[in-house]
């Protein structure tokens, strides 16, 4: 136990959080408890960091993962200093990260590859969170995870439906759903499926936990008795040239009134944000009462400060 906060807080077995797994399934579960017990109790934690300073590195522009670090960290008395553009340009990474590790006690990082947030791992001696990499975004998945938990209760037995882009946010929830005992189903085009190797580790997680995990074409196939239905853009930062393609490729996929009907009555709609609307989500459904995207933005600040804690 850490301190004498509202609720026991157990160190995370990794030094790292460079991909989903590096959470063991027990640890999963404990930040999400204490992600919850956070938003209840937040003055319980506000100098749970006193003393700490964290580097925050983004390479990419973000509005919700920035802010919401910066507040985190904030809120539990500790210091952020930001670092934006690129990593290892005017200076190789190694040098970076064995600086960043003499003056601080950790690194969230937004980058563009997942071998910028290895190697800053690599080469530095404190804690590196992965911020959003082009493989994963394991941040976001935790608080998806916490907002259907809130709205569904247990989420044993749930099926996450995702349409559009095999993505890093997909690759993230596919393998968090998998491992919290939800089935989990992707739609999208040819030649836009997820990463194989990440969809076998998917597969291996869901035979051990009795789930089903699906990659399909069809979106009516995924959509069938899901209780949420989770849609992200179709043109990611850095694939601005492909745009006209995309959208060409996508436009079965959008998420509309009429796809969400195939879904449960009762199924929430998510989107981690930004979102073009009138790509890959309707107006309307954005706006519905099904849409539960900003409780999962709010829940950005809330995850992520419990796993500030359980790492630090």
């Amino acid at each position: 136990m850490v301190g004498s906060f509202a609720c026991e807080i157990m160190r995370i077995g990794a030094a790292d959080l460079l991909r989903d797994l590096d959470l063991t399934d027990d640890e999963l579960r404990r930040v999400l408890d204490l992600a919850a017990e956070v938003k209840r109790n937040p003055a319980e934690y506000r100098s749970a960091l006193a003393g700490k300073s964290i580097a925050m590195i983004f390479e990419k522009p973000s509005l919700r993962t920035r802010l919401t670090f910066e507040l985190a960290i904030k809120q539990l008395g500790g210091d952020s200093l930001l670092m934006d553009g690129p990593v290892g340009v005017r200076e190789p990474l190694k040098d970076v990260a064995r600086n960043l590790d003499r003056w601080v006690n950790g690194i969230v990082a937004r980058v563009f590859a997942q071998t910028t947030i290895e190697g800053l791992a690599e080469w530095s001696s404190v804690p590196v969170i992965n911020a959003l990499s082009d493989l994963y975004h394991p941040c976001q998945a935790l608080a998806d995870m916490q907002t259907v938990r809130e709205r569904c209760g247990e989420l044993r037995g749930l099926k996450l439906a995702f349409v559009g882009d095999g993505n890093n946010v997909a690759h993230s929830l596919m393998l968090t759903a998998s491992r919290l005992g939800m089935d989990f189903a992707l739609a999208c085009p040819p030649g836009y499926t997820p990463n194989p190797d990440i969809v076998a580790q998917a597969e291996a997680l869901a035979a051990i936990s009795g789930t089903s995990l699906c990659v399909t074409e069809d979106p009516a196939r995924a959509l069938g008795g899901a209780h949420a239905v989770y849609t992200d853009v179709w043109t990611s930062m850095g694939q601005e040239q492909e745009a006209g393609m995309r959208r060409r490729a996508f436009a079965p996929y959008q998420v509309n009134e009429e796809l969400m009907a195939l879904a449960r009555p009762d199924a929430v709609f998510m989107h981690c944000l930004p979102a073009k609307r009138g790509e890959e989500v309707s107006d309307p459904v954005i706006e519905s009462g099904q849409s539960v995207v900003f409780d999962q933005a709010e829940n950005r600040l809330h995850a992520q400060k419990a796993l500030l804690l359980m790492m630090l």
